[in-house]
């Protein structure tokens, strides 16, 4: 029996330096995450929830402004070409065109908008 404590004696001599170094990383370790996350915490919750939800917000009101100049060029082609039709008796000719050319225009409006003619036209 004074062979087993003398050799696990020996035995947590010999741990008890890489132990503690173990156990000096571990808590170097621990201390480092948690400044990180403190520092993550902190940098993202005011730009979170302020910046990102104006950016979601404004980026929400670009796309019902575009779809609504889409949808209210469609609409203003097919009432019109739906009135050509009832004045002139040409049942579905004028609804079909003039829907056409309100979608052309709503495109063209929507592009407009959306800035992508602007590069076009500035370079001409």
């Amino acid at each position: 029996m004074a062979q087993d404590t003398g050799h696990s004696g020996n035995g947590d001599r010999d741990r008890s330096p890489e132990e503690a170094a173990l156990s000096e990383r571990l808590g170097s370790l621990d201390q480092r995450l948690s400044e990180f996350r403190g520092r993550h915490i902190k940098t993202e919750q005011p730009a979170g929830d302020g910046g990102d939800g104006a950016a979601r917000a404004s980026a929400m009101a670009l796309g019902f402004r575009l779809s609504s100049e889409l949808v209210a060029g469609v609409a203003v082609g097919a009432g019109i070409g739906w009135g050509f039709d009832r004045l002139l008796s040409t049942s579905p000719f004028g609804f079909i065109v003039f829907m056409l050319l309100g979608f052309v225009a709503g495109v063209v409006n929507v592009v407009r908008s959306a800035g992508a003619g602007q590069n076009r036209r500035g370079g001409s």
